[in-house]
C-alpha cells in the first residue's frame, strides 16, 4: 500500500489521470496520514477584503431587529417633529419629500451592499460544501482502509486456525 497509484486503483477503480483535483488532494493527504479538515471561518476571514468585511457587517446590522426598531423610532420621530412640533415651520412638511429622498438613497446604497454579502455567503456555502466533500471522501477512504486491514487480519487468523486444526488433526490421527 505504499504506492499511491495502487491506492487510486483500489479505492476509486480508475486511473490516477482520471481523478479530479479534489480527489487527488484527498488521496495524497490520506496517503500521508495528514488531516484535511480546516476551520472554514478562519480560512474565509483571512481571505476577506476590508470591503467584504464591511459589507458583511452592514448586512448583519441592516438585517437585525435592533436596526429595524431604531429606524422605526427615527421615522416616527421625523414625522412627529415635522407635523406636531414644527407645525408652522416644518423643514420637511407632509408628504415628507426630503425623508423619501433620504430613504431612497439609503435603499440605493444598502441593497447592493446586502447583495455583495449574499454573494459572499453563497461563495462561503460552496467552499463549505467542497470542504465537507473532501472530509467525507477522506473518511470513506479511511474506513475502506480499516476494512482492508481488518479483513487481512481476519484472513491471517483464519489461516493460523486452519494450520492449528491441521496439526491437531494429524496428532489425533496418529
Amino acid at each position: 500500500m505504499n504506492n499511491l497509484s495502487s491506492l487510486v486503483h483500489l479505492h476509486f477503480d480508475k486511473q490516477a489521470s482520471e481523478l479530479g483535483d479534489i480527489e487527488k488532494r484527498v488521496l495524497a493527504k490520506a496517503h500521508e496520514r495528514k488531516i484535511i479538515s480546516t476551520d472554514i471561518n478562519a480560512a474565509l476571514k483571512a481571505e476577506a477584503s476590508v470591503g467584504e468585511r464591511m459589507a458583511d457587517g452592514i448586512a448583519r446590522i441592516g438585517g437585525s431587529w435592533g436596526f429595524i426598531t431604531t429606524f422605526l423610532v427615527f421615522l416616527v420621530a421625523w414625522c412627529a417633529v415635522n407635523t406636531v412640533v414644527l407645525a408652522t415651520r416644518a423643514f420637511d412638511p407632509y408628504p415628507f419629500i426630503f425623508l423619501n429622498l433620504i430613504l431612497s438613497m439609503i435603499a440605493a446604497i444598502q441593497a447592493p451592499i446586502i447583495m455583495m454579502s449574499q454573494n459572499r455567503q453563497a461563495e462561503r456555502d460552496r467552499f463549505e460544501a467542497a470542504k465537507d466533500y473532501e472530509v467525507n471522501l477522506k473518511a470513506e477512504l479511511e474506513v475502506l482502509s480499516l476494512h482492508q486491514k481488518i479483513d487481512l487480519q481476519v484472513l491471517t487468523e483464519i489461516a493460523a486456525l486452519r494450520d492449528d486444526i491441521a496439526k491437531l488433526t494429524r496428532k489425533v490421527g496418529s
